[in-house]
C-alpha cells in the first residue's frame, strides 16, 4: 500500500503525527495541509480528496446520511461545551432562552454544523425551546452539498453571522463570534462555561466536535489500517496528554486542561463505549432537527475492527 493522503488541523493531539514523533508502524501517512481544515472535510464530503480525513461530527452523519463511501475511527480531535457558543442582541427582547421563539437566529457557517446542532439541541432538551418556530439564517452553504433544509432555515451569503447580529438582521446567533465583542451583544445563557459542566454532570454528554474518518476503498483493501491509524492517535494523545502536564502552554492547552478539570478525567476519551452517551445524542439532536433522516444506530458509524477497543 502506497502513500495514505491525510488532511489533519493543526492541534496539540496530532502535533506528534504531522512533526513525524509518532509514526504508524504498517502505514505511511502524506500529509497534506488545509486551511482552515473545514475546507478539507468540504473536499472530503464532495470530491473524496483524500484517504483520511478531520470531519466535524454532524458533517460525518450527513455524508453517510446520503451514502457518502467513508467510515469514522473512534478518535475525536476536538471537543467542548455549547452554552457558550449562543449570542443574543441586547435590544431584541431576549431574556431567557425560551424568548427566542419566533425571532431570527444566525448560525455560523451551515444549519448542519456541528455547534449549531449541538447548541439548537441544548435550547430545546435544557430550556423547552420549539426549534420549528425559529428562522435559522445560516451564513454559508452546506459541506454536503446534497443536503436539504427545513423550511424554516434560510441562507445568506457574504455577512457573517457577527455581521448580522451587529446590524439587527437577526435577533440572536450562534457560534464563535470571537472576542472584543460589543457591549450590544451578550450571552445567551449567564456564566455559559459552568453551565455547560453542569449540563455534562446532570446528563452524562461529552460534546464531541471533530473525529476522523477512512474512505471506505482503504478499508476494503486494508481493514487493518483502522486498527493502525487508531493507535498512532493513542500514542500521540499519550504524547500531548504528557506535554500538559508541563510549562509553554497556549492557549488550547489551557482550554484542554480546563475540559479536563471541568469533567474531571481525560480531556480527550476515544472509543465507542467512552463516547456511546455523547454519540447517541448527537445522532438523535441531528436526526430531530433534520439535519439527518436516518436516525444512526452509534455502532453502524464506525470501522469493526475498533469496536471493542
Amino acid at each position: 500500500m502506497g502513500p495514505l493522503k491525510i488532511a489533519l488541523g493543526n492541534y496539540g493531539l496530532t502535533r506528534p503525527l504531522k512533526d513525524g514523533k509518532v509514526k504508524p508502524a504498517r502505514i505511511e501517512l502524506q500529509f497534506i495541509e488545509v486551511e482552515p481544515i473545514t475546507a478539507g472535510m468540504r473536499r472530503m464530503v464532495r470530491a473524496e480528496e483524500f484517504d483520511i480525513c478531520e470531519m466535524a461530527w454532524t458533517t460525518y452523519l450527513c455524508a453517510k446520511d446520503v451514502g457518502k463511501p467513508m467510515t469514522a475511527i473512534p478518535v475525536f480531535l476536538t471537543r467542548n461545551f455549547h452554552h457558550w457558543a449562543m449570542f443574543r442582541n441586547v435590544n431584541a427582547r431576549i431574556r431567557k432562552p425560551k424568548d427566542l421563539e419566533g425571532k431570527r437566529v444566525a448560525v455560523n457557517r451551515g444549519y448542519t454544523v456541528t455547534t449549531g446542532v449541538w447548541a439548537r439541541g441544548i435550547l430545546a432538551t435544557e430550556y423547552g425551546v420549539n426549534l420549528d418556530k425559529i428562522k435559522w439564517v445560516c451564513t454559508d452553504e452546506e459541506h454536503v452539498a446534497e443536503f436539504q433544509a427545513p423550511a424554516n432555515v434560510e441562507y445568506v451569503r457574504g455577512s457573517s453571522a457577527l455581521d448580522l447580529l451587529k446590524r439587527g438582521e437577526v435577533d440572536a446567533a450562534i457560534g464563535d463570534l470571537g472576542t472584543n465583542l460589543p457591549d450590544t451583544i451578550e450571552p445567551l445563557i449567564p456564566d455559559a462555561r459552568d453551565a455547560g459542566f453542569a449540563w455534562f454532570k446532570k446528563t452524562g454528554v461529552y460534546p464531541i466536535n471533530h473525529g476522523v474518518t477512512i474512505h471506505d476503498r482503504v478499508l476494503a483493501e486494508a481493514p487493518w489500517v483502522a486498527t493502525e491509524l487508531f493507535a498512532a492517535f493513542q500514542a500521540a494523545k499519550v504524547d500531548y496528554l504528557k506535554h500538559l502536564n508541563g510549562r509553554d502552554l497556549n492557549r488550547a492547552d489551557e482550554q484542554a486542561i480546563a475540559l479536563g478539570k471541568g469533567i474531571g478525567g481525560d480531556p480527550f476519551p476515544f472509543g465507542v463505549n467512552a463516547n456511546r452517551k455523547a454519540l447517541e445524542t448527537i445522532v438523535r439532536f441531528a436526526h430531530d432537527q433534520g439535519a439527518i433522516k436516518r436516525d444512526f444506530k452509534v455502532d453502524a458509524l464506525f470501522a469493526r475492527e475498533l469496536m471493542d477497543v
